[in-house]
C-alpha cells in the first residue's frame, strides 16, 4: 500500500503526462503490439535454424533401408488392406500381435477403459498393441517411440495403413542392426489420442486427468526411459509432401532441434516437406510474396497452439519431458514427382540414428519458439515484448486510475491522502470479486457436469451442458448489476475505482501467466479483451462501451470464432442453416472441451471459467454503478 498512499505519487511531470495522456499512451501501445507482431515475420527479425545438439550428428548419417531388406513394403501393406477387410470398424488386435512377434519383437497389449464422464454408466474400452526391440549395447535404460494411430476403414480420417506397413518394414530392418545403445518401442495406438494417452499413463504410472474417468490399466512390459517419439500418418505409398506437426496438449512444443532434425534429413533424401502445408523455400517468390507466406504460416501455428488441443498423438509426449513429432504423409493427386515410402522410411531411419547418438536428455536449443517457415524461426525474446506491451497498457490504466482518483480527492481535501484507504469498503469490493470467481468455479468441469447429468438425464447430453452452461453463465452475469444497483446506493465511489483497479491487474497478470506456457493464448485473448478493457470508465460509460463489452463475453467470443471459422468452411449455406450451425458447432466446441479437460488436463476451458468469465463480470458490474456513485465520480 505505500504506493497508493505516498503522497509524492503523481507529482512528477513524466508521471503527470503519462496520468494525463494515459488513454492515448494504451492505445499507441496496443497498434505498435500489434504492428511488432505482424513484423517478426520478416525476414530481418527471424533467424535460420540451427542444430544447437551437435551429438545429433544428421550430417553422418547415409540411409540403408531399402526394398531388399526381407518383406517389401508392399507385402506388408497388402496383408494390411487384406486384414482391414474383416475389421470394418475395428482393430485388429490379434493379427499385429502376430505380426509383431514373427518380427521377433517382445510383444504386449495393453487394455484401458474410459468411463465416460458426462453419463453415468457409460463406458468405452480399448486396446493397444505394442512391440519393444531391446538394445543390444545397452541394459534398457533410454528408449525411443515409433507410433502410428490404426484408423479402421469406417473412419473419417485418412487411412494410416501405409504408415503402418512402414512401421513394419523399419521394424524388420532395425532388428538386423547391432548398434542400437536405445531401445526402440512400436507402438499401434486405437482410438486416436485416447489411446495415446493411457498408454502413456501407464508407462509413467500416473493420472493426468480426473480422478475415475480415464482407466489406464497396466503395461506387461516396458522399456527405458522415453527420449524421443515419431509419431506416422503415412496415407499412401505416394507421397506429395511430409508435413512435420509439433503443437502440443496445452500449446507445449517439441525442442526445437528434433524438428529442425526432421527437416534437415527431409532435404537430404529430397522429400518434399512443409510446416503446416506450406513449403518453406522462398525459390520462385518475390520478398511481398514470401513475407505474407511466412505471416500466414506463423498465423496458423498461432491459432493451432492457441486452442490447446495436440494437431497430433505425438502432443501427448511433451507433458512428460518427451520430446515428440508428427510426420503426416499426404497422398499425392495425379501426375507428377511423388516421394516414395522408401524416402520417408530413410528420413525415420535417420532420425532414430541421430537419436541413438544422444547422450543426454534434449535440453539446448529453444523451447519456445515461433516458426514462419521450414528454416526460419522467432525466439521468445522478440514475440514475448508483443504481450508485454498489451499488458503494459492495462497496468498503465490501473495505475493512472487510481493516481486520478487519489489527485482529485487531494485537491478538494488536503487530509484526503491519509484517509481515501480508510474509507475503502474493502469488503464489498472483495464479495464482488469472489462472487464472479464462484460463478467460474462452479462452472468448471469436475463440478458443473456431474449436476447437469443428474438433472436432464431425460435430455441429449450435449444439449444439457449447452442449456446448463449457458443459462447458469449468462443469468448470474446479469443479474449481479441489478442486485447491486438496489442494494449499494449507500457506497463510496472509491469502492468503485479499486474494484476497478482490480479487474485491470487481474486482467494483466492472468494474460502473464497465461502466456508464459502458452503464448498464443495469451495473446490472442489479450488482443480481444485489452482494448475493450481500456475503454471502460469508472463511470460514465456509454451504451457503445456495454455494447462492445457484451460482445466480448466469453461465450459471445466462442460464437463469433465458430461463425467465421463456419463461414470460410461453408460460405454457401442460407442464413438460417448457418446460424444453426454455428450455435450446434460452439455446443460440441464446449462439450469437447470439458471432455478433454476431463481425460487430457486441457486447461483452455478452465482459462476461460477461471479467469476470463469473472474478469468479465466484475468490470460489467463496474459499467452499472448506482446513480449516486456515478455522480459523485463525475463531480470530483
Amino acid at each position: 500500500m505505500g504506493l497508493l498512499t505516498d503522497p509524492s505519487v503523481g507529482h512528477g511531470a513524466l508521471t503527470s503526462i503519462f496520468v494525463r495522456h494515459h488513454n492515448r499512451f494504451c492505445i499507441v501501445m496496443y497498434i505498435v503490439s500489434v504492428v511488432l507482431f505482424c513484423m517478426l515475420a520478416h525476414y530481418s527479425l527471424s533467424s535460420q535454424t540451427y542444430f544447437s545438439e551437435n551429438a545429433l550428428l544428421p550430417g553422418l548419417v547415409k540411409g540403408q533401408l531399402n526394398d531388399n531388406t526381407g518383406s517389401s513394403f508392399r507385402d506388408h501393406f497388402r496383408e494390411l488392406n487384406a486384414e482391414a477387410q474383416h475389421y470394418e470398424t475395428e482393430t485388429p488386435h490379434a493379427y499385429l500381435i502376430s505380426k509383431f512377434k514373427n518380427l521377433r519383437l517382445e510383444t504386449y497389449s495393453h487394455n484401458f477403459t474410459l468411463n465416460y464422464p458426462l453419463k453415468k454408466n457409460t463406458k468405452y474400452t480399448g486396446r493397444n498393441v505394442y512391440g519393444i526391440l531391446r538394445a543390444p549395447r545397452s541394459a534398457s535404460i533410454e528408449s525411443i517411440v515409433l507410433s502410428v494411430p490404426y484408423r479402421a476403414p469406417s473412419s473419417v480420417f485418412p487411412s494410416t495403413l501405409p504408415g503402418l506397413a512402414v512401421m513394419f518394414q523399419i521394424a524388420q530392418f532395425f532388428r538386423q542392426q547391432i548398434y542400437w545403445a536405445k531401445d526402440i518401442i512400436f507402438l499401434v495406438t486405437e482410438h486416436e489420442q485416447l489411446g495415446m494417452q493411457a498408454w502413456l499413463e501407464a508407462y509413467h504410472g500416473t493420472s493426468c486427468g480426473s480422478p475415475g474417468v480415464l482407466d489406464s490399466g497396466k503395461l506387461s512390459g516396458r522399456a527405458g526411459a522415453i527420449q524421443a517419439a515419431i509419431n506416422l500418418e503415412i496415407h499412401s505409398d505416394k507421397i506429395d509432401h511430409i508435413d512435420i506437426k509439433l503443437s502440443g496438449l496445452n500449446g507445449q512444443l517439441p525442442n526445437l532441434d528434433l524438428v529442425n532434425l526432421a527437416h534437415r534429413l527431409c532435404n537430404k533424401e529430397s522429400v518434399k516437406h512443409t510446416f503446416n502445408n506450406v513449403d518453406g523455400g522462398a525459390i520462385g517468390r518475390s520478398k511481398v510474396n514470401s513475407y505474407y507466406t511466412n505471416l500466414s504460416t506463423m498465423m496458423s501455428m498461432v491459432m493451432t497452439q492457441a486452442t490447446g488441443v495436440p494437431d497430433g498423438n505425438h502432443g501427448l509426449f511433451h507433458r512428460f519431458g518427451i520430446e515428440a513429432i508428427t510426420l503426416e504423409g499426404y497422398e499425392k493427386e495425379g501426375r507428377g514427382i511423388y516421394s516414395s515410402v522408401f524416402q520417408v522410411g530413410r528420413v525415420i531411419e535417420g532420425m532414430f540414428r541421430s537419436l541413438n547418438n544422444l547422450l543426454e536428455r534434449f535440453h539446448q536449443s529453444f523451447f519456445f519458439y515461433l516458426l514462419p517457415s521450414t528454416d526460419r524461426y522467432v525466439s521468445i525474446g522478440l514475440y514475448m515484448p508483443c504481450l508485454v506491451l498489451l499488458v503494459g497498457a492495462l497496468f498503465l490504466k490501473a495505475f493512472s486510475t487510481w493516481i486520478q482518483h487519489s489527485s482529485e480527492h487531494k485537491s478538494g481535501d488536503s487530509s484526503a491522502q491519509a484517509t481515501i484507504p480508510e474509507r475503502l469498503n474493502v469488503g464489498m469490493v472483495s464479495v464482488i470479486t469472489l462472487g464472479s470467481h464462484v460463478v467460474g468455479l462452479i462452472l468448471l468441469p469436475n463440478l458443473a457436469p456431474a449436476y447437469f447429468t443428474h438433472f436432464w438425464n431425460y435430455i441429449p447430453t450435449h444439449r444439457a451442458l449447452l442449456l446448463g452452461y449457458g443459462l447458469l453463465s449468462i443469468t448470474i452475469v446479469c443479474l449481479l448489476p441489478i442486485i447491486m444497483n438496489k442494494c449499494l446506493n449507500s457506497f463510496k465511489s472509491s469502492n468503485w475505482v479499486l474494484l476497478h483497479v482490480i479487474c485491470l491487474l487481474e486482467l494483466g497478470i492472468g494474460l502473464l501467466c497465461v502466456s508464459m506456457h502458452n503464448f498464443s493464448l495469451g495473446y490472442l485473448t489479450a488482443l480481444v479483451y485489452v482494448l475493450p478493457a481500456v475503454c471502460i470508465k469508472s463511470s460514465q460509460n456509454r451504451i457503445i462501451v456495454k455494447l462492445l463489452w457484451l460482445i466480448v463475453h466469453p461465450m459471445c467470443s466462442l460464437f463469433w470464432i465458430t461463425a467465421y471459422i463456419t463461414y470460410t468452411a461453408y460460405p454457401e449455406l442460407p442464413i438460417s442453416d448457418f446460424l444453426t450451425k454455428v450455435l450446434e458447432a460452439s455446443g460440441q466446441w464446449m462439450v469437447l472441451s470439458t471432455i478433454d479437460n476431463m481425460i487430457y488436463g486441457n486447461w483452455a476451458f478452465s482459462v476461460g471459467v477461471l479467469l476470463l468469465l469473472p474478469v468479465w463480470t466484475s468490470f460489467w458490474c463496474l459499467m452499472f454503478l448506482p446513480t449516486n456513485v456515478s455522480q459523485k465520480l463525475k463531480a470530483e
